[in-house]
C-alpha cells in the first residue's frame, strides 16, 4: 500500500489486486439498487426498510416489548426487520400486535434475552479459553459458540460440558479450521514498530486535534506510526485498548494541519464517503476494507462477542463472516451508504477458504476516546454542514452530510478519495504471528493499556497475532 500527499497532508489507499476491483464492482452496483427506498409488495405486512433504519425500529421495539424482547436481524433478502419475542400469553397491552404495526416480521422464540445473557456469563466464567469465542445469534435464537483448531483434548472437553450444562436449545458449538488470531491492517497501511496495520477512519479528537481509529493491538504495540515503510512517523498513540473491553486506538497525527477526510478507497477510482457511525445489525451486509486484502463484503452474525485471543480475552465484538488476513487489523468496516460500523480486531481463516473475523464497534470507540468521526476542528469539514475537504475537493458526486444525502437517496462517491488518512492504527506486534522471540504472556500483552490510556511504547506487544504483517 501506498500513500499520496496533498497541501495539508491527506493519505489515499492505492489499492491493487483483482480482488479488491472485483470487491468494487460489487459494492457499487448494490450501493445503487439498495436504494429504490419503496415498498415492495407482497403477502407480508412487515415494511422493507434499509438496515440503518431497522435498528433504530429495533431499538424503538425493544423498550416497547420491555422484557418480551428476544433480540431481532435484519432479513436482507427481504429487507426486513425480524423481532423474536418470548412467551406472550398475558400480553394485555398487546404489544405485539403494535409491533407489527410499527412494521416488523414479529416471531416467538423460546430463549429470552436475560437467560442468553445469563448463559454468556457462564460461558466467561466456566470456559474462557484461548481460541474460543461466542455472540448470541438472535436467527437462530442462541448463542453460537466457536472453538478454533488449538481447542483439543482437555480444553475441548471442558468446553462441550459446559455448553452442555447451559441446558438443551441454548448454545451450538462450531469448530473453525483455523486459528483465531488478531489481524493487523486494514484500509490504507501504515508501519510501526516492525509490523503492519491499518487505518479505519479519520476522525477529531476532544482536543480538536486531527486523528485515526484502529485496532488496539496495534497501539499496544508501537508508539509512532508512519505511512510508508521505513518512513518518518506521521502519528502517535494517544489511547490504546487491548485486550479487555475493547480492541481499538486513537492515534494523532502529528501535525495539527493534517487533512483527515472522512471516507474510504475502495479502489479502481471510487470510494465510500462516510457520514456517521452506525450500530451493526445482526443479518446487515457490511464492507470490509484492508491493506492486504483489498475490499470483502458478507454479513453480520452475531453482536457483542467475546474472543479470548492468545494475549488474551476481548469483549464487545462484532462477528461476521467477511474475510480477512494479516496486515488487515485496523481497517475500515462500513456500509454500502456510508456508516462506519468496525475496526478488524482478528479471527480466524483467510480470504480463500473464509472464516470467522471480529471487529470493533466505531460507536464504542468513538465514545471511549472522545473522538468524533471527520476533521471538523482540523481544516476540513463541520460536523453537519457541508461535507467538503479543507482543501475545496468535494465529497463524490456533490454529496453533502446532512445535505443531499437524504435516506433512500443516497450515492456512492465517484471520485472521493478514500481512505481515512495516513495510517490506520498501530501494528499487533513486531512478531510474525509465529511466536517470535519478543512475545510475552496474554497478561503482559495488557502491560497498563487495557485501560485505554496508555502511549504503546512497545511494551507489552505481542507476537502472537497471527495477523500482523512484519517486514
Amino acid at each position: 500500500m501506498s500513500h499520496k500527499r496533498i497541501p495539508k497532508r491527506k493519505a489515499a489507499i492505492a489499492v491493487g489486486g483483482v480482488a479488491a476491483l472485483g470487491a468494487a464492482a460489487l459494492l457499487l452496483p448494490q450501493a445503487n439498487a439498495s436504494q429504490d427506498g419503496g415498498a415492495r409488495g407482497g403477502a407480508s405486512t412487515a415494511r422493507t426498510l434499509k438496515a440503518d433504519d431497522a435498528d433504530d425500529l429495533a431499538a424503538r421495539l425493544s423498550k416497547l416489548l420491555g422484557d418480551a424482547f428476544a433480540g431481532s436481524y435484519y432479513d436482507s433478502a427481504n429487507r426486513q426487520l425480524v423481532v423474536n419475542v418470548t412467551d406472550v400469553s398475558g400480553d394485555d397491552n398487546n404489544v405485539i400486535v403494535q409491533a407489527k404495526k410499527a412494521g416488523a416480521e414479529v416471531r416467538e422464540v423460546d430463549n429470552s434475552t436475560a437467560e442468553l445473557q445469563a448463559a454468556a456469563r457462564t460461558l466467561r466464567t466456566k470456559a474462557t479459553i484461548p481460541g474460543t469465542a461466542w455472540a448470541v445469534d438472535p436467527r437462530t435464537n442462541k448463542i453460537l459458540v466457536t472453538a478454533d483448531s488449538t481447542v483439543t483434548g482437555t480444553r475441548w472437553d471442558r468446553l462441550e460440558s459446559t455448553v452442555d450444562g447451559l441446558g438443551s436449545g441454548m448454545a451450538t458449538v462450531k469448530k473453525s479450521a483455523g486459528t483465531f488470531r488478531t489481524f493487523v491492517s486494514g484500509g490504507d497501511a501504515i508501519f510501526g514498530g516492525g509490523a503492519r496495520c491499518s487505518l479505519g477512519f479519520n476522525v477529531t479528537a476532544g482536543d480538536g486535534s486531527p486523528a485515526f481509529l484502529t485496532a488496539g493491538h496495534c497501539g499496544v504495540a508501537a508508539q509512532q506510526w508512519s505511512d510508508a515503510q521505513n518512513g518518518a512517523p506521521i502519528a502517535t498513540v494517544d489511547q490504546a485498548t487491548f485486550p479487555g473491553n475493547g480492541d481499538f486506538a486513537l492515534v494523532k497525527y502529528d501535525d495539527p494541519n493534517t487533512q483527515a477526510p472522512s471516507d474510504v478507497n475502495v479502489g479502481g477510482g471510487q470510494s465510500v464517503q462516510i457520514l456517521q457511525a452506525t450500530e451493526a445489525t445482526v443479518g446487515q451486509q457490511v464492507f470490509r476494507m484492508g491493506s492486504t486484502t483489498g475490499l470483502h463484503d458478507g454479513q453480520v452474525l452475531g453482536l457483542d462477542a467475546t474472543v479470548n485471543y492468545p494475549e488474551g480475552t476481548v469483549t464487545g465484538l462484532i462477528q461476521t463472516d467477511v474475510c480477512a488476513e494479516p496486515g488487515d487489523s485496523g481497517g475500515s468496516l462500513f456500509t454500502q451508504d456510508g456508516g462506519a460500523v468496525g475496526l478488524t480486531s482478528g479471527g480466524s481463516g483467510d480470504c480463500t477458504s473464509g472464516g470467522e473475523t471480529f471487529f470493533q464497534p466505531v460507536t464504542t470507540a468513538l465514545a471511549a476516546t472522545g473522538a468524533t468521526l471527520g476533521d471538523a476542528g482540523a481544516g476540513g469539514r463541520q460536523a453537519g454542514g457541508d461535507q467538503q475537504a479543507g482543501d475545496g475537493q468535494q465529497a463524490g458526486d456533490g454529496q453533502q452530510a446532512g445535505g443531499d444525502q437524504q435516506a433512500g437517496g443516497d450515492q456512492i462517491g465517484g471520485g472521493q478519495e478514500a481512505g481515512a488518512g495516513a495510517g490506520d492504527g498501530s501494528d499487533a506486534g513486531s512478531a510474525d504471528g509465529s511466536g517470535a522471540a519478543d512475545d510475552q504472556s496474554g497478561a503482559d500483552a495488557t502491560n497498563g493499556r487495557a485501560s485505554g490510556t496508555g502511549h504503546g511504547s512497545g511494551a507489552g506487544r505481542s507476537g502472537r497475532s497471527g495477523l500482523t504483517d512484519t517486514h
